[in-house]
């Protein structure tokens, strides 16, 4: 039987262990995961891209489980009352192929990348960060503020988005987080200044430059999170050349990160050096930091293992029979049979 996990047994599961827990402890899934980074098969994430959007399908396995998550990014699709982002998932068992969890990923991907983002953040950037500005404040950017409040203890988050409503409803929902002091700001400029770290999660599919190099200043650390596919960038080119820039996959970044405006040979670190200890977080504390995120399949892997643990524990979703339980392994066309028939339909 294969556990399902659909939208409300997702939102009843981060609801019960509330989204600080679940941040903190996502974080710590994908921590362990990055720091056996050779365990696991690798590659870039496939896509498909239109002129509208990308659809991809992100895999990655283990000796244990293989899990893979088929997501699109369509940023139109608000104009049609349609999330930009949409995502599900699936996790089997290696030796066996048998599929053990099939769930929702849209509302899992919000809370992996953003306890993604504080977790790199954690390593790179100052001790005793307590400002970050927040450049974007759509569907990821509740996530991104808790992540950065729970797992840094960041205590003031300025906010800038072309739409003032949507920064508006963003201090709307955090209104019941306690210790977070939201500053709506007029410009990029004015909520960057000053900031201990910078997070960028902007959904336009464009070469843009949210940040400019006068806007940055030493010892900040930016988290550029809306630059994820080719075409799509969020950092003036001088800030990444000028930066020590951490990547999560090097090959997929190329392609898809703030790194695809640079020469093929420009200087970058994979995370997972950054969270075994081989490669410092930062090198000094007036260095610039950029993690350069675009998602990795990895991160996803963490999140399914985190859910079908927590599910499990909670007794959240259901069995259901996504494959076949035949008494003759041989005989897939006994499901034909009139009276096998029958007896599906009164187990559904």
């Amino acid at each position: 039987m294969t556990r399902y996990i659909d939208v409300p047994n997702l939102a009843r599961l981060v609801i019960t262990k509330g989204l600080p827990v679940c941040l903190s402890e996502m974080a710590e899934y994908i921590q362990q995961d990055y720091q056996r980074w050779h365990d696991f098969e690798k590659c870039a994430r496939v896509a498909n891209h239109s002129p509208e959007g990308v659809i991809e399908l992100m895999p990655a396995s283990d000796a244990n489980l293989y899990a893979f998550k088929y997501v699109n990014g369509h940023p139109k699709n608000t104009h049609n009352g349609m999330l930009t982002v949409m995502a599900f998932g699936a996790l089997a068992d290696v030796d066996t192929g048998a599929p053990l969890l099939l769930a929702e990923m849209t509302l899992t991907t919000a809370v992996r990348t953003a306890a993604t983002s504080a977790l790199a953040a954690k390593y790179m950037a100052r001790e005793n960060s307590r400002s970050m500005a927040l450049i974007g404040n759509g569907s990821q950017s509740e996530f991104q503020a808790v992540a950065f409040h729970t797992i840094l203890g960041i205590e003031e988050i300025r906010l800038y988005d072309i739409d003032r409503e949507a920064s508006e409803k963003l201090i709307n929902n955090l209104s019941g987080y306690p210790g977070i002091n939201f500053i709506i700001a007029d410009s990029v400029a004015d909520a960057v200044r000053g900031a201990d770290i910078v997070t960028t999660v902007t959904a336009d599919k464009a070469y843009a430059t949210i940040l400019t190099p006068e806007m940055i200043e030493p010892g900040m650390h930016l988290n550029a999170v809306g630059g994820d596919c080719p075409g799509k960038t969020e950092l003036h080119r001088e800030i990444v050349e000028n930066a020590y820039v951490v990547v999560e996959y090097e090959p997929q970044s190329r392609i898809e990160g703030e790194i695809q405006q640079m020469p093929a040979d420009s200087p970058t670190v994979e995370f997972w050096k950054v969270a075994e200890g081989s490669a410092p977080g930062r090198e000094n504390q007036a260095q610039v930091t950029l993690f350069d995120s675009v998602g990795f399949a990895i991160e996803d892997y963490s999140a399914l293992r985190y859910v079908m643990d927590v599910a499990r524990d909670l007794n959240i979703g259901e069995e259901i029979s996504l494959v076949p339980n035949l008494k003759n392994p041989k005989d897939l066309f006994a499901l034909l049979q009139p009276e096998v028939g029958i007896a599906l339909k009164k187990q559904a």
